[in-house]
């Protein structure tokens, strides 16, 4: 899986492919370039769930804006129901640590801060998931889709899935060492979003390949 992801943004006219995607993700921090960004990796998945070997073009990008969208609106809607309930028991805790004072608000306060500590396993809970409802979003071309609780718990479960999750933090890593070394001069770093590209396109082809192997057959 993991040799495959890492070919698969080379397959076909990758030259242009990479040039489109590295200039979007530079530009990712306003909202269009990050929606139709946020749209072809859907297709991505779509076309390593349907069985294709290489990487979509970009094209229709009226339909790749709309499924960036949806795409946006489930990476938030379960990114902010844990997140948000993790900083109300924080605030919470402080809150209260304040107010109360003395030692019996010293402890609150405690608990508030090492509650913090939580926001690692919330985090890599909403890593976990996001993908496995993204994936059957573009395997059922539907919204709703990506909320369906028991084929998405069917694929966060198994094994392929979970090798699909690992792969791509050693990419992660490989990425920020190869971010540091082009950091060293300010045309090394014009490079940065071409290579983070690249390094998107790899892992949402392992994590379509998971899915498949899961519900594809």
């Amino acid at each position: 899986m993991l040799e495959d992801g890492l070919s698969y943004p080379f397959r076909g006219d990758w030259v242009g492919r990479i040039i489109i995607g590295g200039v979007l993700a530079f530009f990712s921090f306003l909202i269009f370039p990050a929606i139709f960004l946020s749209g072809y990796l859907y297709d991505v998945l779509q076309a390593t769930i349907e069985g294709e070997d290489s990487p979509p073009d970009f094209e229709n990008w009226g339909t790749m804006f709309v499924h960036g969208i949806g795409v946006t609106v489930i990476g938030i809607a379960y990114s902010i129901v844990p997140v948000g309930l993790y900083f109300i028991v924080v605030t919470i805790f402080l809150g209260a640590g304040g107010a109360v004072g003395g030692e019996a608000g010293g402890i609150l306060a405690g608990l508030g801060i090492v509650a913090t500590i939580l926001l690692i396993p919330v985090l890599l809970f909403v890593y976990y998931i996001i993908p496995a409802a993204i994936a059957n979003y573009a395997h059922k071309e539907e919204l709703k889709a990506g909320f369906d609780v028991s084929t998405i718990k069917t694929v966060v479960l198994s094994t392929d899935y979970l090798v699909a999750i690992l792969f791509p933090i050693v990419i992660a890593i490989v990425l920020w060492i190869a971010s540091i070394i082009l950091a060293i001069t300010i045309i090394g770093l014009l490079f940065f979003p071409f290579l983070q590209f690249y390094g998107e396109v790899a892992i949402f082809r392992m994590f379509g390949s998971a899915f498949k192997n899961v519900q594809v057959g």
